[in-house]
Order: structure tokens, then sequence, then C-alpha cells
């Protein structure tokens, strides 16, 4: 017996989500698991089902796409998100990758290629459009000597929190150490998270190391 790889369709436009599900459905590899047509109900659905793959559209009302990947890979991180989006700007494509997203993909993709790269997100493998890939290749290219400040947007108590993040403490730890509630904490996190555009405490901690906030 096949052992099908389970999909979640995240998209705002009916037409599009059924569309999709239907060419999935006609492989014998793919259990299509639910459909989300915003970013609330697909963080809660990816909650309950854990699907293997997540196909996320970005520009959704109330919660968008990227901020949905971040959720989604913070409650079930064994899942790999797929943005499957018509937009392809810079202003779209880094978000979504630092939120967690494996792969980008343009809505201009074959069905039978939008299958294979559903299976390469299953195995863990990334499938980028050209011209995303060339969007993101620039971006390593250029000088990172005159980019700004990484932190410029965290105030002065969130570095504290992204130093202890990068520490290793927990949200308890943190709390006592900087004689704040649990709760205060965990909302600098989050901030911390948001405006840095990561996932979760894992991807804070290599940032603040690769950005040489703190020592290893």
């Amino acid at each position: 017996m096949v052992e099908r790889t389970t999909v979640l369709i995240v998209d705002d436009h009916a037409v599009v989500r059924k569309g999709v599900r239907g060419y999935l459905e006609t492989q014998d590899d793919f259990a299509v698991v639910g459909e989300a047509a915003s970013g609330e109900e697909a963080a809660r659905l990816a909650l309950e089902t854990a699907p293997d793959v997540v196909l996320m559209d970005l520009l959704m009302p109330g919660l968008d796409g990227v901020e949905a990947t971040r959720r989604i890979r913070r409650v079930s991180p064994r899942t790999q998100v797929v943005v499957l989006t018509s937009h392809h700007e810079d202003a779209h494509i880094f978000p979504a990758v630092k939120a967690g997203a494996i792969s980008y993909l343009l809505k201009d993709i074959a069905p039978q290629d939008l299958a294979e790269a559903v299976r390469a997100a299953a195995r863990g493998e990334a499938v980028i459009h050209p011209r995303v890939a060339a969007r993101l290749m620039a971006e390593l290219r250029g000088a990172r000597a005159e980019a700004p400040n990484p932190f410029t947007e965290l105030t002065d108590r969130e570095m504290d929190v992204l130093r202890l993040i990068a520490e290793g403490l927990s949200n308890a730890a943190i709390a006592e150490r900087l004689v704040l509630s649990e709760k205060t904490v965990k909302g600098y996190v989050s901030n911390v998270l948001s405006k840095l555009h990561l996932a979760d405490r894992t991807q804070a901690a290599v940032y603040a190391w690769r950005e040489g906030l703190v020592g290893r």
C-alpha cells in the first residue's frame, strides 16, 4: 500500500483550493487532509492534523501567509510549508523564507511540477521558482557590509531577551534573570521573532550567534 503524503491547502480563493485538491487527489500518494481560507484557519487545522505539507498562499485577509507559516512551524515543526503564490517581489519572498517556508512556487507552475514539489517538501527538499531563486541569489551575493543593523528594530529589553534566548534560557529563567513576569517575557519573545521574521527560538539563537550578538 502506498504511504500517502498528507497535504493541507491554504488559499482564500475557493476555485484555487478546489483545483489544487482535484489534481492532487488524482495521485495515489497524496491525501488532502483539509482546506483553509485564512491564516488563522490554517494554523488551527495544522495543529489538529499535523500534515506533512502545507500549500500556502501569502496574501489573505486577516492573518497573512507569512505569519501563518511562522505559527504552523511553531505548532507542528514536522510540517513543511510550500508557498504557492502569484507574487515574487522581495517583500514577499524573504519574509516567507525566514518564517520557515521550505519552497517558494508561483501559481503558473504546471500541476505535475506542483505535485513533485510537494513530494520533495515531504522529503525535506526545497524547490524554488527560477525567478525567486534569482532574487535569493542576488541577495546572498549582495554586500552585507552596507546592510542596516539587523537589530535596530528591537528595543533594549528585546535585545536582552534575545541574548538570553541565545544562551539557551527558558522563558521562566529569562523572567527570573530580568525580574519580569513570564507572560511579559513571552510577549518579548513573540516581538523578537516577529520583528526578525524568525520561526522559533532555535532560529533566534542561531540568528544572534550568526550576527555576532553573542558568542556560541
